[in-house]
């Protein structure tokens, strides 16, 4: 079970990197809180069928919900509708790209609260090899906006930072939230591959209190949202559907595995998208993001042999 976590974290990555692109494709059409519904209000069918499929295609029983279940799932979520609003409210700031380098640090600062409130512990090449990842990460942040390593030390204390830094903290949360929720409805190693409904049952419940509160605040704040959405189904069910079979897979890597190393690999995605705006978009890239991307594969090839 220890080594399936990587072929279906990768997995993740790639299906998120698919709806990150298809969801910038519907910000033309939508608002931001109505690009985040459609990832969250089409995605729950997709994550409620898939937990159908395993009770009526394989055979599993739903798990017994209970109140720590409910308290960590409920965090999680808010904690990611949190972290994510605070992300698009940093790109009103001029050095915008400065925070948003700080807020890469999702994958530290959830190895830490990994440690104090699940007891996930990292072994020190593990420890290595997410801090050359990190530093990849941010490289590449800081090479896509022309900002240099100077601006980053100088911006330490400004607005900035700390709102890059608490959505950092509250993607940390979200993740590490997921697993304890997931690990509320039993020992995922107790019954063969208990994991699977385990991390689907939570996805379901997540999902649908993310769309709920996504609902009633677009219902409020910007109801003529909600018939834009309706007529942009077409790419908004894709959108929704890859954001749902990506959750699915992170939901079940960080069942099985330490939420810091599911994260750290998942920084693949960099490469793929790396990947493809060489190859298919034939963008030049800088060597500030050669030199970060070389730092990710570095970082996870150590995190695979010796983490």
């Amino acid at each position: 079970m220890f080594e399936l976590w990587i072929p279906i974290t990768i997995a993740a990555a790639f299906l998120q990197n698919l709806r990150s692109a298809l969801q910038k494709h519907l910000k033309g059409r939508l608002s931001t809180a109505g690009a985040t519904f459609a990832r969250f209000g089409y995605g729950f069918p997709v994550a409620l069928a898939y937990c159908l499929v395993l009770m009526y295609g394989f055979g599993f029983s739903l798990p017994s919900v209970n109140a720590e279940f409910f308290a960590w799932t409920a965090l999680g979520g808010a904690s990611q509708i949190g972290a994510t609003a605070l992300l698009v409210y940093l790109f009103g700031f001029r050095n915008f790209a400065v925070g948003t380098a700080y807020s890469k640090t999702e994958t530290v600062q959830a190895a830490i609260f990994g440690a104090v409130f699940l007891g996930d512990s990292l072994t020190w090449p593990a420890i290595f090899a997410i801090l050359i990842s990190l530093v990849g990460v941010m490289a590449i942040s800081l090479a896509k906006s022309g900002n240099g390593l100077s601006n980053l030390m100088a911006a330490l204390f400004e607005r900035t930072t700390l709102i890059g830094l608490a959505s950092g903290a509250l993607f940390g949360i979200s993740a590490v939230a997921y697993r304890g929720g997931s690990h509320a409805l039993g020992d995922p190693d107790a019954a063969g591959n208990l994991f699977l409904i385990n991390a689907g049952y939570t996805l379901v419940w997540a999902t649908g209190m993310q769309t709920l509160a996504m609902l009633i605040y677009i219902r409020i704040r910007e109801p003529g949202q909600l018939t834009k959405i309706i007529k942009a189904w077409r790419v908004a069910s894709i959108v929704g559907a890859a954001g749902a079979l990506g959750s699915v897979g992170w939901f079940t890597a960080m069942t099985i595995q330490n939420v810091a190393y599911v994260r750290a690999l998942g920084q693949i995605e960099l490469v793929f998208t790396f990947i493809a705006s060489v190859m298919f978009f034939h963008e030049k890239s800088t060597r500030g993001e050669i030199f970060g991307i070389v730092l990710i594969v570095a970082g996870i090839l150590l995190l695979l042999l010796k983490g």
